[in-house]
């Protein structure tokens, strides 16, 4: 049978190990595929010193590989928006299958391009967008296509994670863990995308819409970072049996769906607040299954290039079927995707942990807790920590409410003279 051509645009970290699996696992790759799998072209603005590219053609013109009528698959591993979205619709028009690993260019581009795809009978995968090597995305729109999705919850984003996980071990601050993350390449020099949960939403919105059957809408999604999070935060965080992880959660409501990304109180036995370092993992809660995990690398130039070789594998044994018989995008077919509404983070509702700076006056508490009932939270615990100073840190775990009542209540707690500064506010889950 004809060998599948594929081209690949980029050869940083991801691409030169995709192209390196690809030859190092040609036979086993082959075998699974039934077709023999060569890289026909590489397109890269620079040669990567641990690939040796001798007898595979490599241009400068990205945009020559999506031209290149000898390719049946574009492998988009260049990154970013503006160029990545060009090269892949010419690729799509020039009637070239793509698998990407930007998550960015789905989360925000992607109703485009599945639009384009669908046209010119194209299939595009992105398994590699999301969680680096977990096979998430095949999880939820392939193995649990029997279910109906309640929520997810994951651990997306391994510089965040590693950043929590060195906090709690070891009491450091956020600002010293960071700049030892840059140090060991585990975050950018602008390390913002990573620690503000821009990352984390652009693959949660990505994993919602495969859930949920709804259109990406990175737009709506709710973002907070990690960059306040102080180790006393951690430390009560443990005193009340919870560690704090930053998680994108997603859940299904019958006003709408949840899509936010921020940090979280976990319980401390529960699977993702045990999760550390780098790793991702995500749960997946369904009616028939129950809840289940996909934990593993989360990043790294081989256990991503494992799923976008998997990705190359897929399209190359779906080639001959058309295209309504193939696994749609989205999870859902096209014309079946729901209008169910993103909520705003206003509307949604989970549990609380707040930490204030007040007083020792008498009524002082008393003052909080009336604030708090007049709202309807209840409240599930409170610390308050005796020192020598006249402000005194209090901690207050509520129950559930909707996040506008809580709002209401934040600002009432912080207008009154016994309160000094801002409460800070952590949703916590329980999952």
């Amino acid at each position: 049978m004809k060998p599948v051509k594929v081209g690949i645009c980029g050869l940083g970290t991801v691409g030169g190990g995709t192209f390196n699996v690809l030859k190092r696992n040609a036979d086993e790759i082959s075998r699974r595929a039934g077709r023999k799998i060569i890289v026909e072209e590489v397109g890269a603005r620079r040669d990567n010193p641990d690939v040796d590219t001798k007898g595979t053609q490599v241009t400068r013109d990205i945009f020559a590989v999506a031209t290149n009528p000898e390719i049946d698959i574009v492998v988009e591993l260049i990154g970013g928006y503006d160029v990545a979205r060009d090269l892949v619709l010419t690729a799509i028009e020039n009637g070239k299958h793509v698998v990407t690993a930007n998550k960015a260019l789905i989360a925000e581009h992607g109703n485009e391009i599945f639009e384009a795809a669908q046209k010119k009978n194209v299939m595009v995968a992105f398994e590699a967008g999301v969680a680096g090597g977990i096979p998430i995305i095949k999880a939820i729109r392939e193995g649990l296509s029997a279910n109906k999705i309640n929520w997810l919850a994951g651990i997306i984003n391994g510089t965040g994670n590693f950043i929590l996980t060195e906090m709690k071990e070891k009491g450091r601050d956020f600002d010293d863990v960071l700049k030892e993350a840059q140090a060991l390449g585990y975050a950018e020099a602008d390390p913002t995308f990573d620690v503000e949960g821009i990352d984390a939403a652009h693959k949660l919105t990505i994993l919602s819409s495969i859930a949920f059957g709804i259109p990406l809408q990175f737009s709506k999604a709710y973002t907070e970072g990690i960059s306040q999070i102080t180790t006393e935060d951690v430390q009560y965080a443990e005193e009340l049996g919870y560690r704090i992880k930053h998680l994108g959660v997603s859940r299904r409501t019958e006003s709408g769906i949840e899509l936010r990304v921020h940090p979280t109180l976990v319980p401390e036995q529960a699977l993702l607040a045990n999760v550390n370092g780098v790793m991702n993992a995500v749960v997946v809660d369904g009616d028939a299954v129950g809840q289940t995990l996909y934990y593993g690398a989360g990043a790294g130039a081989e256990p991503t290039a494992s799923a976008v070789v998997a990705d190359i594998v897929d399209v190359v044994r779906t080639l001959t079927a058309d295209r309504d018989n193939r696994v749609p995008h989205l999870a859902f077919q096209p014309g079946e995707l729901s209008d169910a509404p993103v909520l705003p983070i206003e509307e949604n509702e989970c549990a609380y942990y707040l930490r204030l700076s007040a007083s020792e006056k008498p009524g002082t508490m008393a003052a909080v807790t009336t604030i708090l009932g007049k709202q309807d939270i209840n409240i599930e615990a409170i610390i308050q920590k005796a020192t020598s100073a006249e402000q005194v840190p209090v901690i207050i775990l509520t129950q559930q409410v909707k996040e506008q009542k809580m709002n209401d209540a934040i600002a009432a707690i912080e207008a009154l003279e016994a309160v000094t500064g801002s409460v800070k506010r952590i949703r916590v889950e329980q999952l």
